[in-house]
């Protein structure tokens, strides 16, 4: 045990001297606070785009998009109202979604969303959301097969040297898939959280964009956005569940390692010396 308390302790100061994760927070949004939303009809606005509503949250940020992102009222009146007895609007039990949400075609036209950052020099560009299925009742609706479908996103990083604003084209970085649940009906949602981190090496000078494409489902929404810029895999620097680095998951393991060790000598120890015993016995 006298050889092990250096290698614990080497362990424990390495541990309180480890660097703090490399991580910067490009963006956070929750959508709730749009600028000059209008109900076009059905709790959705329409012919606003997003960045009209969210643009410039924070200074200076702009969104794309093709065809027609919408921004989704969360708890009026409009929506499925025949559906649900003429009490309609949008349901959400788990409150996940607060009071606005953005929609978005799978089928009919494919909706594209763009977001452009400088991730600098970091290796991850780490993406959290919510997203659930959802259907419209006008607007072209509904789009989501009868039954229900579960949404699938797909999430694509794309190198962007000349920093322009877009939807994403050029040479693709990365990209990773999620499926979300089947939701209980057209106007209830049911939220599930992912967090994708989207491999940034490669790009030409930091400059990138995410494009959010939904790709079944019929029609989904979106919401809770948070993006950071990190050297370790799907950090997106929240301090109330951060994400250890490797270096600090090594150092972990050697620790573990070191205490499943001296608990084998303590229990050969005992072994020889009952051993011992019975013998002398």
């Amino acid at each position: 045990m006298k050889m092990l308390r250096p290698i614990l302790s080497a362990t424990a100061l390495a541990l309180l001297s480890a660097p703090a994760a490399a991580v910067v927070v490009l963006y956070d949004q929750s959508f709730e606070a749009p600028v000059g939303f209008s109900n076009d009809g059905g709790d959705v606005n329409i012919y606003k785009t997003v960045n009209q509503l969210y643009g410039n949250q924070p200074a200076g940020f702009l969104f794309a998009q093709a065809n027609t992102v919408e921004t989704l009222l969360v708890g009026g009146t409009q929506a499925w109202a025949a559906a649900q007895g003429g009490s309609g609007g949008f349901k959400d039990p788990s409150g996940v979604g607060g009071s606005y949400v953005l929609g978005m075609l799978s089928t009919v036209q494919n909706d594209l969303l763009g977001l452009s950052f400088d991730v600098g020099s970091y290796k991850f560009l780490n993406f959290r959301l919510n997203v659930s299925s959802i259907d419209l009742d006008r607007w072209g609706g509904p789009f989501v097969p009868q039954g229900g479908a579960a949404p699938s996103f797909r999430f694509s990083l794309f190198d962007n040297p000349g920093g322009a604003v877009g939807v994403g084209a050029g040479t693709a970085l990365d990209s990773v898939e999620v499926t979300g649940k089947v939701a209980p009906n057209k106007w209830t949602f049911d939220w599930s959280e992912f967090t994708v981190a989207l491999d940034a090496t490669g790009n030409t000078n930091g400059n990138v964009t995410l494009q959010v494409d939904l790709l079944s489902g019929g029609y989904a929404a979106m919401d809770n956005f948070r993006i950071a810029a990190a050297d370790t895999s799907g950090d997106v620097g929240d301090p109330t569940n951060p994400v250890p680095e490797p270096y600090t998951l090594a150092l972990l393991g050697i620790g573990l390692a070191a205490i499943r060790l001296g608990r084998a000598r303590r229990g050969r120890a005992r072994w020889h010396g009952s051993a011992y015993e019975n013998m002398s016995s």
